[in-house]
């Protein structure tokens, strides 16, 4: 890793967790701003944190099988990727300090590796897939849509506020990798993913 990328380790002790400070609907930005809880940058940071809880529910369930051994590390490294984003949008970027931990274009690069990697032992897809087949498919689903509203809820605070471009491009392609992922969990797992049948509804013709 370059210079240019290593950030000064956090120096934080949280000896207190609640702090009533929050009771009134406010909370503090990183510069010390206070702001309604249900602001946008609030918003924004906060779906990245949900993000991150579940990826962190796949981070687990792929660590559970040698199989997955290579995704559960990835999904690690990932939840530090999105530690470090939720940082950078909990700054205005006026307050954001030159080694402040941020995602970069060799977070996103890294991810596309991966991911082409990944889907050159995949199959064509023929149809739409559904969520399931086996818990880690269903879980690495669950966190590419909670990915898309993060990148959602980004780009709507980039419409009013400064949001650094890798920022949305990490998001995006974050969802794909876990879309990609969660096929390859499939099939090293040995699992059918499952395919969508319009007609398989309960108003819809059974063939």
């Amino acid at each position: 890793m370059s210079n240019e990328s290593t950030f000064n380790e956090p120096r934080i002790a949280l000896n207190r967790i609640y702090t009533k400070r929050g009771d009134g609907g406010e909370t503090t930005l990183v510069g010390g701003q206070t702001v309604p809880k249900d602001a946008l940058r609030i918003e924004s940071y906060g779906t990245v944190d949900e993000l991150n809880a579940a990826v962190g529910m796949a981070c687990v369930s792929a660590g559970e099988r040698a199989e997955t051994a290579r995704l559960a590390a990835i999904l690690k490294r990932v939840q530090h990727e999105l530690f470090n984003l939720g940082s950078i949008l909990a700054t205005l970027p006026e307050d954001v300090h030159p080694k402040q931990p941020r995602v970069t274009d060799a977070d996103i690069e890294q991810l596309e590796r991966e991911m082409d990697e990944m889907n050159e032992t995949l199959p064509a897809l023929r149809s739409f897939v559904l969520p399931g087949g086996c818990r880690l498919n269903a879980e690495l689903h669950l966190a590419r849509t909670v990915c898309r509203r993060a990148e959602r809820v980004a780009v709507a605070l980039a419409r009013q506020e400064e949001v650094p471009a890798e920022a949305i491009r990490y998001l995006n392609r974050l969802s794909d990798a876990l879309f990609v992922q969660s096929r390859w969990a499939a099939q090293v797992l040995g699992e059918k993913e499952v395919l969508w049948e319009p007609n398989a509804a309960a108003g819809g013709t059974q063939r």
